[in-house]
């Protein structure tokens, strides 16, 4: 059943919307390059909150700043709800998600302290620079890739599947074989190990000591290096030619990654 078009929104929410959401008009484009500015400034003052030495010189300013970027942020989002005809279509989207999540940990403060530090999610919104610099063409593989990914998650699921089947049967295994003696303690201990092992990572931290055991480990590291390509395998056969996508925000549920040619948002029908 098709969705009837919604009129796009007008007087002032038209014109915020074109100042917020879209990359092609000289406001939109300064808000989205003072917001991106305004992201990794914000960015910066947690990961300096976090060294100790500079938080114990500039623990006043660095919390100023952050309730400061907060507050800017909380504003920017409410906005963002305001100029859109469906604020929960919005809300629901990727954006609408991380715009949420980078406001949520400073706010979380009040509550439990240290939460702050989480608010390094909002670095994700600094993906919008791929709108702002009109780079429509790695929008569009983003999101085919991300289509392939969605295409290919039972296939996904099923190797996940089989190879936990292996970490257990392998894990079980060292663990009858090796025992207490050579740190595999307990069968989850022992299936960790067969984790690090059979994804070629090897941390030395346990180690078997027969030669059994070892054997048994030569042969799980071989068959790691076979395992990894199966997803590789799997995500490219389900990669094909994304067709090139513009950088128009939708008026009424914000989300972009339309067609070049498109009248209606293929998400919510509404007209562009």
């Amino acid at each position: 059943m098709t969705q009837n078009p919604v009129k796009p929104v007008h007087g002032w929410r038209r014109t915020l919307h074109e100042i917020i959401f879209e990359a092609d008009t000289p406001a939109g484009r300064l808000f989205d390059i003072i917001l991106i500015i305004a992201i990794l400034f914000s960015v910066l003052v947690v990961l300096l909150d976090s060294v100790t030495t500079v938080r114990m010189r500039y623990a006043g300013l660095l919390l100023t700043l952050e309730w400061l970027f907060t507050l800017l942020f909380t504003v920017e989002y409410i906005l963002r709800l305001l100029c859109v005809l469906r604020p929960a279509a919005y809300a629901r989207s990727f954006f609408g998600v991380v715009d949420l999540l980078a406001i949520l940990p400073t706010w979380a403060t009040l509550l439990l302290p240290g939460t702050h530090y989480l608010a390094v999610v909002r670095l994700l919104r600094v993906l919008r620079i791929f709108r702002v610099l009109k780079l429509a063409q790695y929008v569009s593989e983003a999101r085919h890739l991300i289509r392939a990914l969605r295409d290919s998650r039972r296939k996904i699921l099923v190797f996940l599947l089989a190879v936990l089947s292996l970490v257990t049967i392998f894990g079980t295994l060292m663990y009858v074989i090796e025992g207490e003696k050579y740190g595999f303690t307990s069968i989850p201990r022992s299936m960790y190990w067969a984790v690090v092992t059979l994804t070629t990572v090897g941390y030395g931290d346990i180690s078997p000591g027969t030669p059994l055991g070892q054997g048994i480990a030569s042969f799980i590291m071989l068959l790691g290096y076979g395992i990894i390509a199966v997803p590789t395998g799997i995500v490219t056969s389900a990669l094909v030619r994304p067709r090139p996508v513009s950088t128009q925000a939708c008026p009424a549920c914000g989300r972009d990654g339309h067609d070049v040619d498109a009248v209606h948002c293929k998400y919510c029908g509404t007209a562009l």
